[in-house]
């Protein structure tokens, strides 16, 4: 992740379409406003994302499991390999047709 910290970049590198007086003037008027505090960051993330980050968790620990008793089967030597779904996994994969 990159952050820009725009009170570094000085004026050579202003928004589009914007002077420096504009920008200066603009913080000036939200900061004394009470909306923008420039000593402090803060990030909101939507609830979507919150989700989407649950359902990730709850599939890797999941996938995790499988891969255990994946492991275990295959240590004990009762481990046995599904030839016809393996091939056409391998075939779709080769030929495209397993991507999105």
């Amino acid at each position: 992740m990159r952050v820009n910290d725009r009170n570094t970049l000085g004026p050579a590198k202003v928004e589009a379409g914007l002077t420096a007086d504009t920008q200066k003037s603009d913080r000036t008027d939200k900061a004394s406003a009470g909306a923008v505090d420039p000593t402090s960051d803060r990030v909101e993330f939507s609830a979507s994302l919150s989700r989407l980050s649950r359902a990730i968790s709850v599939d890797n620990a999941q996938r995790q499991s499988h891969v255990q008793a994946l492991a275990a089967a295959y240590q004990t030597g009762t481990y046995r390999p599904h030839s016809l779904g393996a091939s056409r996994g391998l075939i779709a994969e080769a030929t495209g047709a397993g991507r999105l």
